[in-house]
């Protein structure tokens, strides 16, 4: 994946709004690989404003709870990737799809993986992993039925916040959102 500077991204943007060039007349111009990318730009540019375009050295951490809430909604209201990062704030589209792709493959405990490479041990604790993975392979089956269990609690409470979803859709997202809002709060203190 490409990465373009925040100075080139602006520019490619205020190209696109004086209205001489569309997305893909642009990103032939500029060689971008794809147009939507310009697209993504210009809807967070005019919803988020130029902040929105400036690289993030860490993408900010997401509940599992605001994945699946996200999910649900596009599935509910039918919306686009594109239509359902703006109304979440999410300035990164592709990452939605991400998500859906997770959670397709792997359920809701797919999303609350954490994403990249594990942090680098020493050779005492990368044997006390491999324990572990023989401990994962081994289990009994009391464990299994206690993983299954658990799942299916997850299933159901997943459900039950899809039914109030789809019962008051404004009232849902207005409670959430307050919600996702505290917890902000919370992690930076």
């Amino acid at each position: 994946m490409a990465k373009y500077s925040e100075k080139f991204k602006l520019m490619v943007v205020k190209e696109y709004l004086e209205g001489n060039l569309g997305y893909k007349l642009l990103a032939r111009k500029h060689g971008v690989k794809s147009h939507k990318q310009i697209i993504n730009w210009v809807k967070n540019y005019e919803n988020f404003g130029a902040e929105s375009l400036m690289s993030k050295k860490h993408e900010k951490s997401y509940s599992v709870q605001f994945k699946l809430d996200v999910l649900r909604f596009m599935k509910r209201t039918g919306s686009s990737v594109i239509d359902s990062a703006l109304q979440f704030g999410i300035t990164n589209p592709p990452m939605i799809s991400r998500w859906k792709k997770e959670f397709l493959e792997g359920g809701a405990e797919a999303l609350g993986k954490p994403k990249g490479r594990s942090p680098m041990s020493d050779k005492g604790t990368s044997k006390s992993n491999k324990n572990k993975h023989v401990e994962e392979k081994e289990m009994t089956y009391e464990q299994k039925l206690e993983r299954e269990n658990e799942l299916l609690r997850l299933e159901v409470e997943y459900l039950k916040k899809l039914r109030a979803f789809q019962m008051d859709p404004v009232g849902y997202l207005e409670k959430h959102r307050q919600h996702y809002h505290s917890n902000s709060k919370k992690n930076l203190n």
